[in-house]
Formats: C-alpha cells, structure tokens, sequence
C-alpha cells in the first residue's frame, strides 16, 4: 500500500509529484533544493547555506514519516559544478554518524529554478 508523505516544513512540490511515498517501509524522498518552506524563497546566499536547507528539508519529511537520518540507505546529490562537492559533501556528512547510505553525486547542465544542489533519497525502517 502506498501511503504519500506531506508536510508544511518542507517546499510544497513544484510540479507533478509528491514530497515522499512510503511503501512497505521503504520512504522515497522526491528531490530537495534549497527553498525555504515557509516563506517559499530560494536559498542561495552560499553553497553551504543552499546544502543547509536542502537537509532541513529532507529532515522535515523524514519526520513526517517517522524517519530519521540513520534510515537513510541511499541517496542522490546534483551539483551544479563538481567544483562544490567538497563544500555540499562536508554539510551532508555532518548529518550521519556512521553507516553512511549508499549515494552518487552527479554534476547536471541545470536545476530546478537554478540552484546549486538538490538531494533526493530512500530511507527504510521495518515495520
């Protein structure tokens, strides 16, 4: 059974899909970028202030599902220049402990409304 996973403390979602579906114990979290969810406003003072929303959003939708960043077992990160991954990958690793998730980071021609970073990801947790 698919359940959709929505919440006020992450970007509503900016086209055709949902913000996460859980499906038997498997969240899959739609891409975030850096928009703040309660003013809707892009994020873009930095690198590392875009990263920082993008993992404020990702947490707020793991909580909204009852997740956290230890269930994270796969994620996605897209660049917009490879140039930034060492300032994004410092935020992004200060979120895990240990047993990171699997994940590819991937430089792209372009992202939603122009921004720097977007991270998609899976978590699981049985039931």
């Amino acid at each position: 059974m698919k359940q959709i996973i929505y919440t006020a403390d992450a970007p509503a979602p900016i086209g055709p899909y949902s913000q996460a579906v859980l499906v038997n114990g498997f969240l899959y979290i739609s891409g975030q970028v850096p928009i703040e969810p309660t003013s809707g406003e892009l994020v873009q003072d930095s690198i590392q202030a875009e990263t920082t929303q993008v993992m404020a959003n990702l947490k707020a939708l793991l909580l909204e599902a009852g997740y956290g960043f230890e269930h994270i077992v796969k994620t996605t990160i897209f660049l917009s220049d490879m140039s930034l991954f060492a300032e994004v990958n410092e935020i992004y690793g200060s979120y895990f402990t240990s047993d990171y998730p699997a994940r590819e980071t991937v430089a792209v021609k372009g992202l939603p409304k122009g921004v720097n970073v977007e991270i998609s990801a899976i978590a699981y947790q049985a039931s």
